[in-house]
């Protein structure tokens, strides 16, 4: 069953009127009449719905069900170094099949590209689109938010705001006593945390700078191996572990 989010709200006769994209895709994608079902998430719930009408607007109405929400116990963000090419896309749209809650990407040091603000804007809400995309065909009832790049100065001042704070540094992996990243996921489970921020550099890696300041301010380091894994693999590595873990 398609599913679709929507920023409208239901009447008092549990009718609603989708517009936009979602409207074309259902009349002229996938070509569905009156009386076929959809489910349309309203503020993170999952209603399945009855189209009663198609032109250019779509109408539905709530049949009394909802589906279950598929959303991870724990709310798990990403911070990642501004990476190459389309890798922050590619993050986006796999971090949101794997639960990822919200992305923030940040100035690293090493950082190579540099943001345009004139042009930044069109690709985040590019990046945010292929997020929601992703998350209408993972079945989730959240769409993961896509934070325009912030500072390194800025994203030490949210640490505060987290139960628990992992950065990926690879000079950890190449330590022959680490400590897995398993065990410290179960301290995380059996305090029954709410939150967790995930921290990624870009292809350089996190600086040693960055990493002492992280520290400083609460983190702990998170060993994903003795591989290094790429800018773009390592949150899918994480989030992955973590689904395992809680899941």
């Amino acid at each position: 069953m398609q599913r679709y989010f929507v920023n409208e709200t239901f009447n008092t006769e549990k009718e609603l009127v989708i517009t936009g994209d979602s409207a074309r895709h259902i009349s002229k994608v996938m070509r569905m009449e009156a009386g076929e079902k959809v489910i349309v998430v309203v503020e993170e719930i999952a209603y399945i719905c009855e189209i009663i009408s198609l032109s250019d607007e779509v109408v539905v109405k709530q049949t009394g069900e909802t589906v279950p929400s598929p959303e991870m116990p724990v709310q798990v963000d990403i911070a990642c170094g501004l990476p190459k090419g389309d890798k922050l896309e590619f993050i986006a749209q796999k971090g949101t099949e794997l639960g990822m809650h919200r992305l923030i990407p940040f100035k690293a040091e090493r950082s190579i590209v540099k943001w345009d603000e004139k042009k930044g804007e069109k690709k985040t809400e590019r990046t945010q689109k292929i997020a929601q995309e992703a998350a209408e065909q993972s079945h989730r009832t959240h769409v993961p938010e896509i934070s325009n790049p912030i500072t390194f100065k800025q994203l030490l001042s949210l640490l505060e705001n987290y139960d628990h704070v992992f950065i990926a540094d690879e000079e950890d992996a190449k330590k022959e006593n680490r400590t897995r990243f398993a065990d410290k996921l179960k301290k995380v489970y059996d305090n029954k945390s709410k939150s967790i921020l995930l921290i990624f550099g870009p292809e350089g890696g996190i600086s040693r700078t960055e990493a002492e300041s992280l520290l400083n301010a609460g983190a702990v380091t998170m060993s994903l191996g003795p591989r290094i894994l790429r800018a773009e693999t390592a949150p899918l590595y994480a989030l992955s572990a973590i689904s395992y873990e809680f899941e």
